[in-house]
């Protein structure tokens, strides 16, 4: 059976009718292209805010209502998170499908997410958000039908009566705190394990699984497509050095991206929080890119990520050409790279290794013939430089971490 499609008409509101108004709705069109649906028509209210109880106010509403009869668009996405009245009313008096910016992403999530957290995690933020609209949302709620804003993970129905909600709501909680309770441990046992971790995080769609993939051969889905990955993934990579460490992909960031979405993802989030270095990927080729990298330093910033090292790769180098004119004023270091062609890596590399270096300490010492498994801790956290077996053990001089250092 064919699957339907949706035509959508976009709707923004703009205090300036210029490039920032249509770059925004752009990205809601390639949203809107992600998560099935074909665009029939823009438009952009030009006022300082939000109309308060409908969006971008009554004479607007007409026009757009001229224009899903002209096109036959089967509802409508606005490009903020609406209040419920405002729902409410504009679905009302232009008799479609309305949803937002919000919902959006959201549906997307829902289909992208593989494993069981990932899943508990989109379902939790929908139905976060759904809670508040389900008070008088009457006839407009018997529009969604099906399609975009009706999808929970895996293709379920959402639930739209209060009591079953709030009662999914406290069962979800709790299965994510014992997911969340078994990632603390694994982090324990990481730690332990004194391998560096590396968060790759940077603007959806800005190239990270395709580095991840690069570098440690594997084979993360790396789509040309916004969320393309939204399960985090851990690889290990050895560094040129012979050192290894561990490479953690996260979640695309986005503007405006929703509330409710950090709420339920902040755990997953959070393996940014814990890392040793942020790895920012930036799309040098993308003409808003310092936009998008203010986007994603805020992100950060709200999830309390401060103290990192940083590691900005300007990729797609081999489009953008090597005098794209980004720096990143933040970072320890900016480096041109290509993930496709492997440009830039082994510089990538150095500056890891740079960043480690300074927080290792040299030791020199014999280890007992007994000990021998104290000289592999050495050699996966640290650079040996001499290992040398003689009558009374085995000599070493290496550069370790601290915590390796403690530890032998």
């Amino acid at each position: 059976m064919e699957k339907l499609i949706e035509k959508v008409i976009l709707v923004g509101v703009s205090e300036t009718s210029g490039a920032d108004a249509e770059e925004s709705l752009h990205e809601l069109y390639e949203l809107a292209k992600t998560a099935g649906a074909e665009t029939v028509g823009r438009v952009i209210q030009t006022r300082e805010y939000e109309h308060p109880t409908t969006y971008v106010g009554s004479g607007k509403l007409e026009e757009i209502k001229e224009l899903i009869e002209a096109t036959g668009a089967t509802g409508i996405i606005c490009d903020d998170e609406l209040t419920p009245s405002q729902m409410n009313n504009m679905s009302k008096i232009l008799d479609t499908k309305v949803m937002d910016r919000t919902v959006l992403i959201l549906d997307i999530f829902a289909g992208r997410a593989k494993t069981q957290e990932g899943k508990i995690q989109v379902e939790l933020a929908q139905l976060r958000y759904s809670l508040t609209r389900l008070a008088g949302y009457g006839k407009s709620m018997s529009r969604l039908g099906g399609g975009i804003g009706t999808r929970g993970p895996g293709e379920t129905k959402l639930e739209s009566d209060r009591r079953v909600v709030k009662n999914r709501i406290s069962k979800l909680k709790a299965e994510l705190k014992e997911i969340v309770k078994h990632r603390t441990v694994t982090r324990a046992r990481r730690e332990r394990s004194n391998i560096p971790v590396l968060a790759i995080v940077g603007y959806t769609n800005a190239g990270k699984s395709t580095l991840l993939n690069s570098l440690t051969d594997s084979e993360v889905l790396s789509e040309d497509k916004l969320f393309a990955t939204l399960d985090p993934t851990t690889r290990k990579y050895e560094l040129n050095s012979g050192e290894e460490v561990l490479l953690t992909d996260t979640v695309g960031f986005i503007d405006k991206l929703p509330h409710h979405l950090i709420e339920a993802f902040k755990s997953t989030l959070e393996e940014a929080k814990y890392s040793d270095i942020i790895v920012h990927v930036v799309d040098a080729s993308d003409p808003e890119a310092y936009a998008k990298m203010d986007v994603v330093y805020d992100t950060l910033h709200s999830l309390d990520v401060e103290g990192r090292p940083v590691i900005t790769l300007f990729n797609k180098c081999d489009v953008a050409g090597l005098n794209h004119g980004y720096k990143d004023i933040r970072a320890y270091k900016s480096i041109n790279i290509s993930a496709r062609t492997g440009l830039g890596i082994d510089e990538f590399n150095k500056a890891i290794e740079d960043i480690l270096a300074e927080r290792k300490v040299e030791i020199k010492r014999t280890f007992p013939f007994t000990e021998a498994g104290k000289i592999q801790l050495i050699r996966k956290t640290g650079k040996l430089l001499i290992e040398d077996y003689r009558e009374d053990g085995i000599y070493v001089e290496a550069y370790v971490p601290r915590e390796t250092a403690g530890r032998l």
